[in-house]
């Protein structure tokens, strides 16, 4: 009997427990507005809390609701799509959520076509020996490298993007291939040029891995533009982890580059947007190993 009465006790001390933990979650699905097909590789972020966690390829996500504020704001931000923001509240029980977002309107500019002998132009890093160091991300996180048209060649599209991957950590696990103009605050990374979810997997690491870009048509900016590495994660383990919090880096390593004087990389976190890396080596800056090959424009 004693032992029943202290198992009920124990149960009933167990119960506010178990409410407070549930509340404490948000978890759900985006899909699209349209065809309510998921969305993969979305960032979900608490604007007040700065914390945030990516959807899996299936669109399901999961992050701790707000502690700091009564009320905060979920922002849904997802390649080829319009941002959106959802109102949550401290203690407010919100899961499995079904968030739909539009798609966003691209309005192409007229395209002018001059004759002139097309060549290749490499930009970027040049070295393919890789300087002391890794770079590593949690899922959501970024880091975009300037490919700066430092000769002020005449640009067309570009052709290749190519990162260093590092021998150590899981050199096979996918990653996302993001490029953007430098046109954010302090020239930062802001708008997306590649609009389509391009995601690969080097065969092995301790060398470059080039992707292809020729189909997606993306004009090079005169300046040059942002390539960036996006970490993701597969898998039903992800929606039910606080990657910010607890979670290991488990994914491909980037390896840097000394051979710039200025800094030229941009991290970036979710819930906490894009800041430059500004560590140096002997005058020379720490910088993620990435290049790129573009179109250039002979008259």
């Amino acid at each position: 009997m004693l032992k029943r009465l202290l198992s009920l006790v124990a149960f009933a001390l167990l119960i506010p427990v178990l409410s407070f933990a549930q509340a404490t979650k948000i978890s759900g699905r985006i899909v699209d507005q349209k065809t309510k097909e998921p969305i993969p590789f979305a960032s979900i972020g608490l604007r007040e809390e700065q914390t945030g966690a990516l959807t899996n390829e299936y669109g399901f996500f999961q992050i701790a609701a707000p502690e700091k504020s009564a009320q905060d704001s979920l922002i849904i931000m997802a390649l080829g799509y319009e941002r959106k923001a959802v109102l949550v509240k401290k203690g407010a029980n919100m899961t499995d959520l079904i968030i739909e977002v539009p798609k966003r309107q691209i309005v192409l500019g007229e395209v002018t076509v001059k004759g002139g002998k097309v060549k290749d132009l490499a930009l970027g890093a040049k070295s393919n020996t890789p300087g002391e160091g890794m770079i590593q991300g949690m899922p959501g996180s970024q880091y975009a490298f300037f490919v700066k048209n430092d000769k002020g060649k005449k640009l067309g599209n570009v052709r290749t993007v190519s990162f260093y991957i590092g021998e150590n950590g899981f050199p096979r696990e996918p990653f996302r291939v993001r490029l953007y103009k430098a046109d954010g605050n302090y020239n930062s990374p802001n708008t997306d040029l590649l609009m389509d979810n391009v995601v690969v997997s080097a065969a092995k690491g301790g060398e470059w891995y080039t992707v292809d870009l020729t189909q997606y048509n993306i004009t090079a900016p005169e300046e040059g533009f942002f390539v960036a590495m996006e970490w993701i994660v597969s898998g039903d383990k992800f929606y039910t982890t606080n990657f910010m919090d607890t979670y290991t880096p488990y994914g491909q390593i980037l390896r840097p580059t000394f051979e710039f004087k200025e800094s030229r990389t941009w991290n970036y976190t979710i819930g906490r947007g894009w800041s430059l890396i500004t560590l140096a080596n002997n005058g020379l800056r720490y910088n993620a190993m990435i290049r790129a090959e573009v179109d250039m424009i002979k008259d």
